[in-house]
């Protein structure tokens, strides 16, 4: 199988579920394996091509928020998450996945030397809303090929994209940044379009490659257009009921349909 993806769980991952259903409904054969077991039995990686970093508050972010686990992963699994990146296999981190890979330096540079966090909220207070993006069309990032705008929910505390000025360049010299916060209109703005208080309104951002992608917005909470709470108001228009948020997933899917 072409379309598989291995989703992480346990220790206080709790979007594994969401995470697995929004994969099947695009055509993944995908299997939730505890991170103990991933630790374990780093070989596992391999049989799978999509590996997920759900989001939810992994060892309750005790030290940071997805310290903990990025560590575990990053000294116990370097080389076969370096490898798996490297033969083009794809990586997406969710919230306190887009933080775990992010602190473990597998984003941006798969080097495993961190460069850039995600901070407490500027707002200084949890962040549970529907925001639009703007996703960079510039960007070679596989999971959001072909797609303009999104709206999607997030739900977090510490979204605050943050980044050394030579990181943050480069980033944006490279077209590394995949999504922005916007308003309604489509521009940057403060907030609440930007919830987190995040560098250039930085919503997720994906290597060179576009292979690995980290967001903090949840796009597998969107999984059917019930979810979306404006849903009522444009329901008479609605010819596919899919939530948008599945875009993301169905565009890894035709990615490995043509690559492996």
């Amino acid at each position: 199988m072409n379309k598989t993806a291995m989703v992480l769980y346990g220790y206080g991952i709790n979007c594994d579920y969401e995470t697995e259903y929004a994969l099947k409904a695009a055509g993944f054969e995908a299997k939730r394996v505890h991170v103990h077991d991933a630790i374990k039995n780093p070989g596992l990686l391999q049989d799978f091509n999509l590996l997920a970093f759900p989001g939810g508050f992994c060892y309750g972010d005790d030290l940071g928020s997805g310290k903990v686990l990025a560590n575990k992963m990053k000294f116990r699994m370097r080389e076969e998450m370096g490898a798996f990146v490297n033969q083009g296999k794809l990586v997406l981190g969710i919230c306190n996945g887009f933080q775990m890979i992010a602190k473990m330096g597998l984003l941006p540079y798969n080097e495993f030397v961190q460069k850039t966090t995600l901070g407490a909220n500027a707002s200084g207070k949890f962040e549970d809303r529907w925001v639009y993006l703007k996703i960079n069309q510039k960007s070679p990032c596989i999971f959001t090929k072909g797609i303009s705008e999104l709206m999607l929910p997030v739900r977090h505390g510490e979204g605050n994209f943050i980044a050394g000025p030579e990181a943050l360049n480069d980033i944006v010299k490279k077209n590394m940044v995949a999504l922005q916060y916007v308003n309604r209109a489509g521009e940057l703005a403060g907030y609440p379009f930007n919830p987190n208080g995040s560098m250039l309104n930085i919503a997720g951002i994906c290597n060179e490659k576009g292979n690995v992608l980290g967001l903090m917005p949840h796009p597998e909470a969107y999984n059917s257009v019930t979810n979306n709470p404006y849903w009522t108001g444009f329901r008479d228009r609605i010819t596919d009921w899919k939530g948008a948020g599945l875009r993301v997933f169905e565009n890894a899917a035709q990615y490995l349909d043509e690559k492996f």
